[in-house]
């Protein structure tokens, strides 16, 4: 055919021409004239059941709508005359009645056309055929006998079906025989056994195939199978049983599945293993069946061609078979021909590329008839697998049906030609609203039809026009792209559809809106079983989408119960181990979703331990063993092991030692004596297990003590006696019976020997009797029927002490000062303090004082206390000029001893203290009277008083200091020539000849009233007269305001006419005598304010009376803030008028204030 082929001239510039008439999916509006489209149609071989109806189909679209007609085996099947078959009204689809027919009669090649007055459509040639369920064959089986170890095969050899049957080995029960690496199934359905055991003696080896259309089994006779162990088969090496010998080939179809097997005998039972030579096998597409004997390949292609080795291996060698796989291929597209849509003098181009191996043939068939015999057509021009159609007319419509057929099947597709005139329409719905997330590309739709095909362009917002290029993409079918939606690109877009015979336009509409995103993220989870488990998911979406939240449990729906959805998480109460999983929350709105994921761990104390067994039993040791129990998600941290001693405590269970969470075993160290019980506790995080059952029962046999008593203590309680006291050992340390102690004491550093007495069960044991408070060492140690404990430790301690039999000697007193004095003693002697020397304590009393002549009352008894073995001590805090007594006493853990004999001293003299009282008396207005009496203690003989005073002036300073003395017998002084109404401070001291002491003050007025001194004083912090000044402030202020407002509305007054004429007031001169505008001095604009006294020069006085403002302040302005509390001076703003920043100087007080305003 290629050598007749005529070569087109220019044929690949027209297909570059041509290029923009190949559209994929064109559809035509069905309103238009369009030839038949094929749009339903039953597959090429279609196996029917013969129990049900035959249903061909053959659905066409097409305008006028199409009729249609069937051929039968390549001749025309006359359906009207054939009452068992129907066609569908306005549809090809036959349905055939088969019942009471032989449906043999309908089987056949069937083939449908469509017809309208634009074309034919053709479909596929469907072969029909009916489903055959055969039964078997009859024959009759033998026996087999066969030697144990021998290989196997029991042939199936199923009837031919229609589809071929399913395959499947059974017994008489209808159960299904175990297949193992020994024993498989061959894809054919024969039973292989590598290697036959005594066990596969039976006699109902059955094979039955099951046809799936019919859903019928049909079952071969039963095989028995004899195994004889009389000539056992000896170990060999593999042999492949199928496929025999080393070599063989397999062809396979592109597209289908690769259906390799190996099945070797041997003993042992070989093993198979599989490789492709040169290549590696598709592991994507592969998988193993049948214990690696299988070998599947899905979706075959042309690389799948080669050599496949398999091997079978055992101990005894290797075996090889290659399998030379070939891949053919029906014919399959690599393009099929398009619908084209012309306008009248256009040309079109229909292109049938396909594929196959070997390579298929393709012809040319316009309205089901072929190109050779149909009618010549100068327009038309025909180049293997296209067609070129130029210059089309109106009228020339036509369906074009290409064949492409190999030796393994055939490829058909129709492709019609519209030849149209028609001005543009907007398929897509006009209006449209497209919702797009922020950041992912947005498709707005523009389907159009028109011939010839129109032009699109898009305007956005009605007037920038679209171009392609970043971020638009405007595709062929006219379908606007933006790549990364962004909200800038929200609004309207409008596209046209232009061609030659019109305009069309049609507007949609983009919404872009914010993602959907997880903010919070659910958690990973441990919680302990029966708490309960939170998973938050917070969320932020568009606002104007409805979110909807999702939650799933490894995927799935959340189970019915303890789950509770709320909007932003998810609570498991009571958890339980069935709750464990992968938790998701999912948020979708209508356009978008996000996800998280978290892992829900449900964690418990750990099961206790079981199955305890104790080994490797010794008198001191044992071996523990036990196996763990369930951790429940927690891992174990440790082991606790607990004993209890069925002899000394029964019911008690004691801690004895730990073991790591990752031991199963423990070597225990025993004491003897003890009836033991062991009991094991794991500990996880979530805390301990409840104990395991107890051990069996170990009893270990006595022993001499290992340990003594311990905390042995040797006190004295009564004088001579020695109590020794002891921790007696528990029944578990005692190590046998009849447990005692042996307790030993002798003097210390004497040399004599250990006295000692044996003591029963007790803690304590007293020796009477002996010396007081002298040194002695103790022992204590345990003893039972099985010998005594280790040597024990010597512990010192003391007799019994008594009060100590001596004083001090030796007392002696230096006195250092007036108020201090130190007291030295002779220690009395070791043995005289009979116990624990704790110190000495002095008691000394004051007497009498030496400068009077009676004595005081009764002084109390003073005590200080010196610890340790001293000889001295200060005593202080003595009073001056006195006489004191003293005796000292030794101290010892009993008390104290006798005194010493008293001890006198006297102290020197010292300052006095201060005057018992100071009065001022009489005063008048240039003299006052002082009395005052001597001071309580003199503390030495008075020598006199020395007398300072100074006045005080209103600013509290001080004035000159003036000093008078008086001799000790003086108690009063009147002062002359004193200041009148003045303030005045005294000092008074007393001396004696150490100096003086403290002094005392007072301070009077030479006036008699002083009252008014403190109103003075105090009147500005008075509260009714903060109050009256507040309320003055404020009615200023008011009549401030009222005057202002007045001048806003009146006529022009003088200061206006002023202002006027002076740009600048701020430079005028302030008057220094009234604190006036210079230039404002006209008497209608500074008449006083009613209730003022105002002088004729504007200055406002203060008031002559003693109850000004001045008098009662401390300093000499009377003015206030408006809070009430004194200023200097009264500043006020000068409202701007006709100028801007205009400010009036400030006034001396608020009434001038007001008076340069009116």
């Amino acid at each position: 055919m290629d050598r007749n082929r005529k070569r087109v001239p220019g044929f690949a510039a027209v297909l570059l021409i041509l290029l923009s008439h190949m559209t994929s999916a064109l559809e035509v509006p069905l309103d238009l004239p369009q030839p038949p489209t094929i749009t339903l149609q039953s597959p090429k071989d279609y196996i029917f059941d013969p129990r049900e109806n035959i249903v061909i189909h053959c659905e066409a679209k097409g305008k006028p709508h199409p009729s249609f007609l069937w051929t039968r085996n390549g001749t025309h099947f006359e359906v009207e005359k054939d009452s068992k078959v129907l066609m569908k009204p306005g549809s090809g689809t036959l349905v055939i009645d088969i019942s009471g027919e032989k449906a043999e009669a309908y089987e056949g090649t069937y083939q449908c056309t469509a017809h309208n007055e634009h074309g034919t459509a053709v479909s596929n040639s469907i072969v029909i055929r009916q489903s055959r369920s055969p039964l078997w064959s009859k024959e009759r089986n033998e026996a087999i006998a066969v030697q144990i170890g021998g290989s196997l095969v029991l042939k199936c050899r199923p009837p031919a079906g229609l589809p071929p049957p399913v395959i499947f080995w059974m017994d008489n029960n209808f159960q299904r025989l175990p297949l193992d690496q020994r024993v498989s199934q061959a894809l054919n359905g024969d039973l292989y056994f590598s290697n036959v055991l005594p066990e596969d003696t039976r006699s109902d080896y059955i094979c039955y195939a099951r046809f799936p259309h019919t859903q019928t089994i049909q079952q071969k006779q039963p095989i028995s199978v004899t195994v004889l162990d009389n000539s056992p088969d000896g170990e060999r090496r593999p042999r492949f049983m199928m496929p025999q010998g080393t070599t063989s080939t397999k062809m396979v179809l592109r597209g289908e599945t690769l259906e390799l097997e190996c099945i070797a005998d041997g003993l042992p039972t070989p093993e198979i293993s599989w490789q492709k030579d040169g290549g590696e096998l598709p592991s994507s597409r592969m998988s193993f069946y049948n214990y690696k004997k299988t070998l599947k390949v899905s979706d075959v292609n042309e690389a799948d061609g080669g050599d496949y080795r398999c091997t079978a291996t055992n101990n005894l060698g290797t075996v090889h078979h290659i399998i030379q796989v070939t891949v053919k291929a029906a014919p399959f597209w690599v393009s099929a021909p398009r619908n084209l849509i012309l306008a009248p003098n256009e040309t079109g181009i229909l292109t049938c590329r396909v594929d196959g191996k070997p390579k298929p043939l393709i012809t040319w068939l316009v309205n089901g008839v072929s190109l050779q015999n149909a009618p010549e057509d100068h327009t038309r021009k025909v180049d293997d697998d296209t067609v070129i159609l130029s210059n089309v007319q109106s009228g020339s419509s036509a369906v074009y049906q290409c064949n492409a057929s190999n030796e393994f099947g055939y490829l058909m597709a129709n492709a019609f030609v519209n030849v149209l005139a028609e001005p543009p329409r907007v398929l897509t719905p006009p209006n449209r609203v497209y919702q797009v997330i922020t950041n992912r590309p947005a498709l707005l739709h523009c389907a159009s039809f028109g011939s010839p095909i129109p032009a699109i362009t898009w305007f956005k917002d009605s007037q920038t026009s679209v171009k392609n290029g970043d971020p638009y993409v405007i595709h062929d079918n006219g379908t606007l792209e933006i790549n990364v939606a962004q909200p800038i690109n929200s609004g309207k877009y409008t596209c046209i559809a232009t061609n030659n015979f019109g305009i069309k336009e049609n507007h949609v509409y983009l919404e872009v809106k914010e993602p959907t995103r997880i903010l919070k993220q659910p958690e990973y989870k441990v919680v302990q079983r029966g708490m309960s488990a939170v998973f938050e998911c917070r969320v932020k979406h568009d606002p104007s989408l409805i979110p909807t939240m999702t939650w799933l449990k490894d995927n799935r729906e959340l189970p019915d119960g303890r789950f509770e959805v709320n909007m932003e998480s998810l609570t498991i109460k009571d958890v339980t181990e069935e709750d464990e999983g992968t938790y998701t929350c999912i948020m979708n709105t209508t356009l978008d979703q996000d996800s998280a994921s978290a892992m829900l761990t449900v964690v418990e104390k750990p099961d206790p331990p079981t199955d305890l067994e104790l080994t490797d039993q010794t008198e001191r040791s044992v071996h523990l063993t036990w196996i763990p129990g369930d951790e429940h998600n927690s891992p174990t941290e440790k082991f606790l092991i607990q004993y209890e001693d069925l002899l000394h405590q029964p019911g008690v269970w004691i801690n004895l030692t730990e073991a790591s969470g990752t031991s199963t075993t423990a070597q225990l160290n025993l004491s003897p004596y003890v009836y033991y019980s062991f009991r094991v506790l794991a500990m996880n995080h979530v805390g301990y297990s409840q104990p395991s059952q107890p051990s069996s029962q170990y009893r270990t046999n006595p022993a001499a003590p290992d340990e003594n008593p311990s905390d042995v203590q040797c006190l004295g309680t009564m004088p001579g006696d020695l109590a020794i006291s002891w921790t007696p050992l528990t029944g578990f340390q005692a190590n046998g019976p009849s447990l005692e102690y042996k307790v030993l004491w002798r003097q210390k550093d004497t040399g004599e020997d250990w006295s000692w007495q044996n003591v029963g069960n007790a803690s304590q044991f007293v020796v009477s009797g002996g010396p007081v408070y002298v040194p002695y060492e103790v022992m204590v140690q345990a003893l039972n029927d099985y010998g005594s404990g280790p040597e024990p430790e010597v512990v010192s301690g003391h007799s019994g002490g008594d009060l100590p039999l001596s004083a001090p000697d030796s007392v002696h007193v230096m006195v250092h000062n007036s108020t201090l004095a130190e007291v030295h003693w002779e220690p009395v002697s070791f043995p005289s303090v009979r116990g624990k020397l704790e110190g000495y304590k002095v008691y000394y009393r004051r007497e009498s004082g030496l400068h009077e002549t009676e004595e005081d009352a009764e002084q109390r008894e003073l005590v200080l206390t010196f610890s340790g073995n001293r000889s001295e001590g200060r005593l202080p805090g003595l009073q001056p000029y006195s006489t004191y007594n003293l005796t000292i006493r030794v101290l010892n853990n009993k008390g104290e001893g006798p005194p010493s004999p008293s001890k006198t001293f006297t102290t020197p003299e010292g300052v006095p203290g201060p005057p018992s009282f100071l009065n001022a008396i009489n005063p008048s207005l240039d003299t006052l009277t002082l009395q005052w009496g001597p001071p309580t203690n003199n503390n030495g003989r008075l020598a006199g008083y020395t007398l300072k005073y100074q006045p005080v002036n209103n600013t509290n300073e001080l004035g000159p200091v003036k000093v008078m003395t008086f001799l000790a017998n003086e108690t009063t002084i009147t002062l002359g020539n004193l200041n009148s109404s003045m303030l005045y401070k005294f000092y008074l001291s007393a001396k004696t000849i150490k100096g003086s002491g403290p002094i005392i003050t007072e301070e009077a007025f030479t006036v008699m009233d002083t009252t008014v001194a403190n109103r003075q004083v105090d009147i500005a912090t008075q509260g009714w007269f903060i109050g009256l000044m507040c309320a003055i402030a404020l009615l200023i202020l008011v009549l401030l305001i009222v005057c202002f407002i007045k001048r806003n509305k009146g006529g022009k007054y003088p200061v206006k006419e002023k202002e006027d004429a002076h740009q600048d007031p701020e430079i005028q001169p302030m008057k220094e005598d009234d604190g006036t505008f210079g230039e404002y001095s006209d008497t209608e604009d500074h008449k006083p304010l009613k209730g003022s006294r105002t002088p004729s020069n504007g200055t406002v006085r203060r008031d002559e009376s003693d109850d000004s403002l001045v008098d009662y302040g401390e300093g000499g302005d009377g003015q206030f803030n408006e809070d009430g509390s004194f200023i200097g001076q009264y500043s006020g703003k000068k409202e701007k008028d006709t100028h801007e920043g205009n400010e009036s100087s400030e006034a001396p007080s608020p009434v001038n204030a007001m008076n340069s305003f009116v």
